[in-house]
């Protein structure tokens, strides 16, 4: 039987049903303090410096001053599953993933894994911000808390919650995908787009 595609008015109220309560939160994010100057406070308290210590962890001895203080290096689909990984490479050219799709069996549940660097200071609220389109139409738009992060020489993972993906003939297509990584300061550490092909098997 040949697959349906669903009409505008479908979309619509897929669109509906996903839309968010966007109403802004009073929060006021703190002041930054550098690394620096959290190394100096409380320089006389012994058992308060080593706790800094610990929890800032070991610091890159040289980073290029050139060099952005977040770098986001991958996206990951977590799906036990899967025949094989479901990555993308952040590190290169974005404009490709326009062209490509990722496959997902409809149904199956997974997670969103985003790899990042913090390379010089604190950052923080960091955010991970998704929307979803079909056929041009907005079907859903999701913000997750990823947190406050020091520098460190190892990347940092961020899991979303466990995602069951749609299912059902009109659910099966082609999604793209727009994504953004930013933080309190509104700094758009990076933003990508890609596509997501949901079908009734996995596909190669």
């Amino acid at each position: 039987m040949a697959e349906h595609e669903p009409t505008a008015e479908q979309l619509a109220q897929i669109a509906a049903e996903n839309e968010e309560d966007e109403h802004s939160v009073n929060y006021k994010a703190p002041a930054p303090k550098s690394i620096e100057e959290l190394k100096q406070l409380d320089q006389e308290d012994e058992s308060l410096r080593k706790y800094k210590e610990a929890l800032l962890g070991p610091l890159p001895s040289t980073v290029d001053p050139q060099a952005p203080n977040v770098v986001v290096t991958k996206l990951t689909l977590v799906c036990a599953c899967a025949p094989g990984p479901l990555e993308l490479d952040l590190t290169g050219d974005l404009e490709k993933f326009k062209k490509e799709s990722m496959a997902l069996k409809e149904g199956v549940e997974y997670k969103i894994k985003i790899s990042f660097k913090v390379n010089k200071e604190i950052v923080s609220g960091l955010k991970y911000q998704q929307s979803t389109y079909r056929k041009g139409v907005k079907v859903d738009r999701t913000n997750y808390m990823v947190g406050s992060y020091g520098p460190r020489l190892e990347e940092y993972e961020f899991l979303t919650p466990l995602e069951e993906a749609p299912k059902g003939l009109l659910a099966r297509g082609c999604y793209k995908m727009s994504s953004v990584f930013t933080d309190d300061d509104k700094t758009n550490h990076l933003s990508w787009d890609w596509n997501l092909n949901i079908s009734k098997e996995w596909k190669n």
